[in-house]
């Protein structure tokens, strides 16, 4: 199966490329997968900074050894469609997979380009390709003002036209029920299938508390800082979690949001001098396994949610604990994936302090709440999620050849009957044919079609409407078939 995977791919420093390269990394696993990477022109980042707040240059970076990767769209670009359909049209892949969030192509800022480079599943699959979005958020389900997004109404109009556009590729998967519920109510979407996000360890491994509160009891937090992933709280609880924990050490990893620049570094600046809190900057892959091997808890320090948690997932894959602001779509992710989460009341840096406490006093709670986040991400592992997607994709790729069977034997069911008419009229004369042409009402300007010869009408939508079952997960949480 030929697979073009559309997404921003490492060394890209924008949002998802890290996904997108676990994903890669288990698809070229496959032997039987021909997997090609349509990814994002690389350009300088000044909101991915190093630990010492120094913009990382991608230009110095080489391309991942092993991926077959054609940077054919630009972040921000108007003609990204047309430049993603040459590639696809010149490739003819089986599948076109798009990873996405509504800021993939562009900001905000740059509403045009957004919603040029959203349109481009749509495009794609009226090009004849078979489309799927593995689609992280929805708009519907983002808090505009915590995120900061100005223009709130203009945004959500055009949020609808985009989500209505991204909805007519073949199939589409979200990571959270809520929104397969508020694209099916308000959609009446048929197309979307629940998938997980999953975790990413190839072989997971238990985890090893000989690491972990040796000497430091650490609080980690990471992600993309500035919008609705803020430092504010966390840095006014951690004081008082150090009074009752003296061994406490806060570790503040990731980049910026590629709209706040310098969010980060005006937090550290801010700081007064001795405090044990460490600023690592953008942190690597191959540097994601000790982070997350000697943190004793996880903190989720958000004002809202705009998709399903990675780092929320990573802490499963690891068994670390977890301290979440107190958010619906995180209450209902950690419900369905069986995650131990502890909530606190969001912008309450008290309530904040407290939950850290409670778990990083009691060892018999650290192991408790690791165990059955360790439990849950085995459960979702990055090879069973990619596994499911392509049982999918096999699944559509059967049902076409079927259907172009079908429309070969009706083709040849219709020649077949009218064979035997075409052998008869042809023994007859011109005087004799005639009468039978009047007969059918020639005379009067009207002609009569026998209703045999009525081939069927293909109206462009799939002979096998979408009807998908309420649950379409499996055990593993990845996409229903």
């Amino acid at each position: 199966m030929r697979i073009c995977l559309v997404a921003t791919f490492p060394p890209s420093g924008r949002q998802l490329n890290e996904y997108a390269f676990h994903i890669a990394r288990e698809l070229q696993s496959n032997p039987e997968i021909e997997l090609t990477i349509l990814a994002d022109e690389l350009t300088d980042y000044d909101f991915a900074t190093d630990k010492n707040g120094n913009a990382i240059n991608t230009s110095q970076l080489a391309e991942l050894p092993g991926f077959n990767v054609i940077r054919c769209w630009k972040f921000g670009g108007l003609a990204n469609p047309v430049r993603l359909l040459k590639t696809i049209r010149r490739l003819k892949p089986d599948v076109v997979w798009y990873n996405l969030v509504f800021s993939t192509f562009a900001t905000p800022e740059k509403p045009f380009a957004a919603f040029a480079g959203l349109s481009a599943p749509a495009l794609t699959r009226a090009a004849g390709f078979f489309t799927h979005i593995t689609l992280h958020h929805i708009v519907e389900h983002v808090d505009f003002a915590a995120a900061g997004v100005r223009r709130e109404k203009l945004i959500r109009m055009g949020s609808y036209v985009a989500t209505k556009a991204l909805l007519k590729a073949n199939s589409v998967s979200v990571l959270l029920p809520g929104y397969r519920r508020t694209l099916a109510s308000k959609y009446s979407a048929q197309n979307v299938l629940l998938g997980s996000h999953g975790t990413f360890a190839p072989i997971p491994n238990a985890p090893d508390f000989t690491k972990r509160g040796n000497p430091d009891l650490r609080i980690l937090a990471i992600g993309h800082w500035g919008t609705y992933k803020r430092l504010e709280t966390l840095i006014e609880a951690f004081p008082a979690v150090l009074k009752k924990i003296p061994n406490a050490r806060l570790i503040i990893a990731g980049a910026n949001q590629h709209t706040k620049a310098g969010y980060w570094e005006s937090i550290r600046d801010a700081q007064t001098a001795g405090l044990p809190i460490e600023f690592r900057g953008y942190v690597s892959e191959d540097a994601i396994p000790e982070l997350f091997q000697t943190t004793s808890v996880l903190a989720l320090p958000y004002d809202s949610a705009t998709g399903s948690s990675g780092p929320a997932h990573q802490a499963c894959e690891y068994g670390v604990p977890i301290v979440c602001a107190d958010i619906g779509d995180f209450r209902e992710m950690a419900a369905d994936e069986g995650m131990a989460i502890r909530f606190y009341k969001i912008g309450d840096a008290a309530d904040l302090a407290e939950q850290f406490i409670q778990i990083l006093r009691s060892p018999e709670l650290q192991h408790q709440m690791a165990d059955q986040n360790f439990a849950a991400g085995v459960e979702m592992s990055i090879a069973s999620v990619v596994r499911n997607y392509l049982r999918w994709f096999d699944l559509q790729k059967c049902k076409r050849a079927l259907r172009a069977t079908r429309r070969l034997q009706k083709l040849r069911s219709y020649w077949l009957r009218a064979l035997p008419a075409r052998k008869a009229s042809a023994g007859l004369t011109s005087q004799e044919a005639l009468p039978v042409l009047r007969g059918d009402g020639l005379n009067n300007g009207h002609s009569r079609v026998p209703a045999g010869s009525y081939a069927h009408v293909d109206k462009g939508h799939d002979s096998f409407p979408w009807s998908p079952p309420e649950v379409l997960e499996d055990p593993s949480n990845g996409v229903g078939d």
